[in-house]
């Protein structure tokens, strides 16, 4: 785990933190319709304030991995497909708390997967 800018080993503060867009549309999305818009956009906010990037990647051949991940994963959401090919793509851990979708996923190394809880 990569420490912070402020030492600590929370990994959503540390550098060179990612999230592809699709991943925090889903975030602002649930949070939206848990808190409403005005928390959604402060959470926005706290992510950016503790240095994750916004990723967009989709090119041809980032969009044909994530094809790829869910065809051959299955029962997997499309926004977490996002998250393992940019992964994949920028060679890094993925950081989750979802061991439901993401136990299966680090078992058949499909990813470097780093649980935060």
């Amino acid at each position: 785990m990569k420490r912070g800018r402020n030492g600590s080993q929370n990994p959503l503060i540390a550098e060179n933190c990612f999230a592809h867009a699709v991943n925090l549309c889903e975030v602002y999305c649930g949070c939206i319709r848990v808190d409403g818009e005005d928390k959604a956009e402060a959470l926005i906010r706290d992510l950016k304030d503790a240095g994750v990037t916004n990723r967009s990647d989709i090119d041809e051949d980032f969009w044909k991995d994530v094809g790829q991940i869910k065809a051959s994963i299955g029962r997997v959401s499309l926004a977490d497909c996002f998250a393992i090919a940019l992964a994949r793509r920028l060679n890094v851990a993925v950081g989750t708390s979802d061991h439901d979708q993401f136990d299966k996923i680090a078992a058949h190394e499909i990813c470097v997967v780093e649980f935060i809880r």
